[in-house]
């Protein structure tokens, strides 16, 4: 097995040779040094392109961002958005090297990483209720897909934001904690680029670079390539050669062929070949700690995952304050699983039980958008309207195969073959969403510092879900499926520093879980109350926000506890709690982004399990900053150092409360020196070398924290 997907290293390197001619155009269509940026607003509110300052799509300054278009769908200060909404900028993933997604949410107050699906994709817990989609520009991962099957590169993204809460009112299925949304990065006229090496403890190893510039032959039109290639061994035993490697590529074009239209084309194709890794199993109320590379897989176990993402998008303002918008996005993957799973311990503690485990999955979906935004005065009242329809069409099936027997092997010393046998049939699931959306949204300006939102949304379809199984055959109808989602929220400035909100706002979604015994399982929803208030500390420079919130789930779906490969639908879930976040400049060169939180998420009400117990890997108390300060002038000029600290208390790993992780506390540290147009870094995580678990899944899924590891990365820039 090779340590890079493919002949990735080559093909990067084939990519770096190609894209020489694109910056070469660039140079010459652009004189150099001129900041011009050919990028798409997220519907401005103005009705503009192209803006001064920092827009919603573009790149922020610092660890403070000032607009985002996640909350609204149009570019709107954050100041003025009556939902918490939390961004970490690209120049926070470049200082912390970032490299996957749960670590660069990991200074957002009350989100945690939610394990990587067993090395396949990302997952993550906002607010106490976990998510495993997310969206790139707005627009949605298959909704029919319950997890994408790939884990997410940071290559090309500029900056991510996380909306707190649900999102239904504008982008239709999601969960009640929030929506994670990836901007990507748009390309520039002027001509630019970066290239990335990076090798670290356990074999790691990752090229990654990006070009952009002008395109010779056509005025207005850019284009930009975000490409990676990783191989990561990591601490994990898995015996003889196998690695986890990760192949990316982003194409990206922008073209205004007038001054009122604007045409934009994303796309991104992922490749990953992983080893198949369920991580820790728990035994007697815990998971044991003593040995965090005990691996209960075998040496042939595998994952191969493949996704692809499109997106056009074209916008046209008919006057200075109406834009039209429509965006046509495809979506494709698949996956691959060979594997031996854990599946029970016995009494002793001292065997597992493991069985033969096969599944080929593949979904496809389309999603179309048709929006207009409006600015208008009414009464002497200033509007901001947004009208859209959203039709969306996915579908997913896998195939699940497993061996008739199982065999034993020792807790704690666990063999890494087995004899796998005979594969029989276990489940082909046929799963197929037609869904549409109308929603409106109104931005009104009361004057006298007071802002009222308006929003609502009507989803209606049918989704057709099918389970067949040895011991079921007969195929369901289809499911008919509607969902309203409405929207309130008020701001209120008193003072221009201090920004006050309040909201209440829904959620709908339906259910992408294998149910154990239902054909068609009812959508599951979600209510939100929420306060908040946002407060700049240095004027323009630092800013303080909080917020308290009620978030009711209801026909919550969960791990089956008599069957893993299978959910239940048990009943309502409620979550509570208190957030603050900080973000931006304490001093020049001393910059700062964190975040703390208090939840107390438990089981409302039950069929299945105890009302009152906690929710699976959530806990009450979290807490995290990372820091830099970065010398601004003088002889030691560009030399910078960071600090971060992350704290994450108690976790239960299942719905039962059957067993416990334990609270931890990682501390990480970075020195890096820019030169010119160098940077040299070295990153240290888990100085102290601790050992803990990121995030329990259920008994047989448990992944655990890194222990220390220390990256040293080299970047040029053009």
């Amino acid at each position: 097995m090779p340590k890079v997907y493919g002949d990735g290293w080559l093909r990067v390197a084939t990519v770096l040779g190609g894209l020489t001619p694109l910056c070469v155009a660039g140079a010459v269509a652009q004189p150099a040094g001129v900041p011009e940026e050919v990028a798409l607003s997220e519907l401005s509110v103005a009705g503009s392109g192209l803006g001064t300052g920092e827009r919603a799509t573009g790149p922020v300054v610092g660890y403070r961002a000032t607009r985002s278009a996640t909350a609204t769908r149009t570019d709107t200060p954050l100041r003025d958005t009556p939902q918490s909404v939390q961004v970490v900028p690209r120049e926070v993933l470049e200082d912390r090297q970032d490299v996957r997604l749960s670590d660069a949410l990991a200074n957002v107050s009350n989100v945690q990483p939610g394990g990587t699906l067993q090395g396949r994709s990302d997952t993550f817990l906002i607010r106490g209720f976990r998510t495993q989609t997310y969206a790139v520009d707005g627009v949605l991962l298959n909704q029919a897909n319950n997890f994408l099957s790939t884990q997410r590169d940071l290559a090309d993204v500029e900056r991510i934001e996380v909306l707190k809460g649900p999102a239904s009112v504008l982008y239709g299925r999601g969960d009640p904690g929030g929506l994670v949304n990836i901007v990507t990065r748009r390309p520039t006229l002027a001509p630019s680029g970066d290239l990335t090496v990076q090798g670290g403890s356990y074999g790691f190893a990752r090229l990654q670079g990006s070009v952009s510039g002008a395109l010779p032959g056509t005025e207005g039109f850019a284009g930009r390539v975000s490409f990676a290639a990783q191989d990561d061994p990591t601490f994990r035993n898995y015996g003889d050669d196998r690695s986890n490697s990760r192949f990316f590529v982003a194409p990206a074009f922008t073209w205004t062929p007038t001054a009122d239209t604007r045409v934009e084309f994303l796309a991104e194709i992922t490749r990953q070949d992983t080893q198949y890794d369920e991580g820790l199993i728990a035994r007697n109320g815990r998971v044991p700690l003593d040995d965090i590379a005990r691996f209960y897989g075998t040496t042939n176990s595998r994952y191969a995952g493949a996704s692809n993402f499109a997106t056009l998008r074209v916008e046209h303002d008919l006057t200075p304050d109406v834009t039209l918008r429509q965006i046509v996005n495809v979506q494709s993957g698949s996956f691959d699983v060979f594997a031996a799973r854990a599946t029970a311990v016995n009494p002793a503690g001292t065997l597992v039980t493991r069985r033969g485990s096969l599944v080929n999955s593949d979904f496809a979906s389309i999603d179309t958008q048709s929006e207009v935004v409006a600015k208008f005065d009414i009464l002497g009242l200033r509007h901001t309207f947004l009208a859209g329809f959203e039709y969306t069409n996915g579908y997913r099936r896998p195939i699940s195969q497993q061996t008739a027997a199982t065999t034993t092997t020792s807790f704690l010393n666990p063999v890494p073959r087995i004899a796998y046998g005979a594969f029989t049939f276990q489940s082909d699931l046929k799963q197929r969403n037609d869904l549409y959306g109308v929603y409106l949204q109104d931005q009104i300006d009361l004057g006298a510092g007071l802002q009222l939102l308006l929003g609502t949304r009507m989803d209606f379809g049918s989704q057709f879900f099918f389970s067949r199984t040895p011991t079921s055959r007969t195929v369901p109808p289809e499911q008919e499926l509607f969902g309203f989602s409405p929207r309130v929220g008020l701001v209120y400035r008193p003072v221009e520093p201090l920004t006050l909100y309040a909201s209440y706002t829904n959620s709908f979604k339906p259910q992408t879980d294998n149910v154990l015994g239902v054909t068609n399982p009812p959508p599951e929803t979600g209510v939100q109350y929420e306060v908040g208030a946002r407060y700049d500390l240095v004027p323009d420079r630092l800013t303080v926000s909080a917020a308290a919130f009620n978030i009711t789930r209801q026909n919550v779906s969960a791990t089956d506890p008599n069957n893993a490969t299978f959910s239940v639908i048990t009943g309502a879930q409620r979550s509570e709690g208190v957030e603050f976040d900080i973000a931006g400049e304490i001093l020049p060169g001393w910059k700062i982004i964190g975040g703390l939180g208090y939840l107390d998420a438990k089981i409302a009400r039950d069929t299945t399990f105890a009302v009152g117990n906690r929710l699976v890997g959530v806990p009450e108390f979290s807490a995290s900053v990372w820091s830099t300060y970065q010398i601004p002038d003088g002889p030691w000029r560009g030399l910078g150092v960071g600090f971060g600290a992350t704290h994450v208390g108690a976790r239960f790993g299942d719905l039962n409360n059957s067993y416990k992780v334990g609270a931890y506390t990682r501390l990480d540290a970075a020195l890096f020196y820019d030169y010119e147009r160098y940077r040299f870094a070295i990153n240290a995580r888990n100085l102290t070398d601790a050992r803990y678990i990121e995030q329990p899944f259920n008994q047989f899924n448990n992944q655990p924290g890194s222990p220390l590891t220390v990256l040293a990365t080299i970047t040029a820039r053009m």
